[in-house]
């Protein structure tokens, strides 16, 4: 084999391989025979390509690119647009038997092997950003504090950002610029007009964060988001290659 194997496929072949297996997840075989050259080729094309794209960031307009939550907030402020926040699992494959940290992809909610990873979108659901993945077993709060969101908001522009019940605590951590849904102040015996009330305070919060639903929604359509079959620990670099790969326009409600 000459020295220059690796350089066979030429970028935009590359790059085509590489978004083919993102999208659509074929095969490294599969893509080997479509261009004609060697499986261990189409291997290193793709682990090289997926991070050029991931260090691109997701771009919102031809002049703003946003590679870090800081961006995102301060985008976010600039802009006057709501942000949503959630997280969201990537089914991922089974660790090995034996592993003393097996157990820390198990997700407790789905009770599947899985990464967790926190989406923000605008409020027209549009995906602004994805935090890098976590073993599933962590709170969807976990990254939050760890990225500190908190401190971004509470410091940086006004902006409002949406979320659900599990980030409950985060508003008045912010002087109320992160929205959760109203605290249920009865727990037994609540009256009629209580419960009328909160019910249609609660629907109203979902109806403006549901946008984060179908946002998560449009990115999920990305094969390799639907069950990573690939390593665990590439996965961060295919959520931010992808981000990197997905039109901005607003996705289908």
């Amino acid at each position: 084999m000459s020295a220059d194997a690796k350089y066979r496929l030429v970028f935009v072949d590359r790059l085509l391989a590489t978004l083919v297996r993102l999208r659509h997840g074929g095969t490294h075989d599969v893509l080997a025979c479509w261009f004609g050259a060697d499986r261990s080729s189409v291997t290193r094309a793709i682990g090289e390509v997926r991070l050029l794209l991931a260090e691109r960031g997701c771009t919102v307009s031809p002049d703003v690119r946003l590679r870090s939550l800081a961006e995102v907030v301060d985008h976010l402020g600039t802009s006057g647009t709501t942000g949503i926040v959630d997280g969201t699992e990537i089914r991922v494959r089974r660790l090995a038997g034996g592993r003393k940290d097996r157990n820390t992809f198990i997700s407790g909610k789905n009770k599947q092997n899985a990464v967790k990873s926190m989406a923000v979108t605008d409020g027209e659901g549009r995906v602004l950003w994805c935090s890098p993945t976590r073993p599933a077993s962590c709170a969807d709060i976990t990254p939050v504090r760890q990225l500190g969101l908190v401190k971004l908001v509470a410091d940086g522009p006004a902006v409002e950002i949406l979320a659900d019940a599990d980030y409950q605590g985060l508003g008045a951590q912010t002087g109320g610029r992160v929205v959760t849904p109203p605290h249920r102040k009865f727990k037994k015996n609540a009256p009629d007009w209580y419960e009328e009330m909160h019910e249609r305070q609660r629907k109203a919060h979902s109806l403006r964060r549901i946008r984060v639903e179908h946002g998560i929604a449009h990115l999920k359509n990305w094969r390799a988001l639907a069950c990573h079959l690939g390593q665990r620990e590439d996965m961060s670099d295919t959520v931010q290659a992808m981000l990197a790969c997905c039109p901005t326009s607003r996705p289908r409600t």
